[in-house]
């Protein structure tokens, strides 16, 4: 129906215009494909949240984005797609993006955190090696003794699959960001905290006088690339 009268104005329009006939059809093909296109974005997004049913679940985390919104983190999540060479997915950057735009955080420093942390691959499911502390799983590298707190502290829902879904992964590591970065207003403090725990955070600070650990300083200048 939309469809519908939307080529009816359009007729108008044109024949008020005096377009020929040539021009006439080239001008009304033109304007539905880009309505076509238009609505095709808006079901992608739509689709979008149906991925996003922890979102639901938080009274903190909000994703409510119209065309125009959607259309522009589109074009910022495919630069980070090519910086990936692929591998960090579109809508993941739209999500990203958007996220960490809602928390003051640089997208790119949340970006270039999920790059160290699987060494370039963008594996959801990915785990990393056993330590003493435990492994650490998805996207965002997150052990079970850390992830639990900080989906508690950010009203978010928590069950240990859910750090395998790249969407939960990525909420939870802006989650974290947001935290340390109130608690230290310092990047070099919060990314070496993140790294490291508060706890490890210290002890480097005490044994190297400062918080510029290769973690904190290799992802702040990546983000500045």
């Amino acid at each position: 129906m939309k469809n519908g009268r939307m080529f009816i104005l359009l007729t108008a329009v044109i024949m008020l215009t005096g377009f020929d006939d040539k021009d006439y059809e080239e001008n009304v093909q033109e304007h539905l494909d880009r309505l076509q296109e238009k609505s095709s974005e808006l079901e992608k997004a739509q689709d979008m949240k149906a991925h996003l049913s922890f979102v639901k679940e938080s009274s903190q985390v909000d994703w409510d984005i119209d065309y125009f919104e959607y259309n522009e983190l589109k074009k910022q999540a495919e630069q980070l797609n090519e910086k990936s060479n692929g591998r960090f997915n579109v809508h993941w950057g739209i999500y990203l993006i958007y996220q960490a735009k809602q928390k003051g955080i640089d997208p790119n420093i949340v970006f270039e955190l999920l790059n160290v942390e699987t060494g370039g691959k963008f594996d959801p499911s990915l785990v990393g090696p056993p330590t003493k502390y435990g492994q650490a799983y998805g996207l965002a590298q997150f052990m079970k003794n850390t992830g639990p707190w900080i989906a508690e502290k950010s009203d978010l829902p928590y069950s240990h699959t859910m750090l395998f879904d790249p969407y939960y992964s990525i909420q939870l590591s802006i989650e974290y960001l947001d935290y340390l970065q109130d608690k230290f207003g310092n990047w070099d403090k919060t990314l070496t905290a993140y790294h490291r725990g508060v706890g490890g955070l210290e002890d480097y600070e005490e044994k190297h006088g400062d918080a510029k650990s290769w973690y904190a300083v290799e992802i702040q200048q990546k983000a500045q690339q």
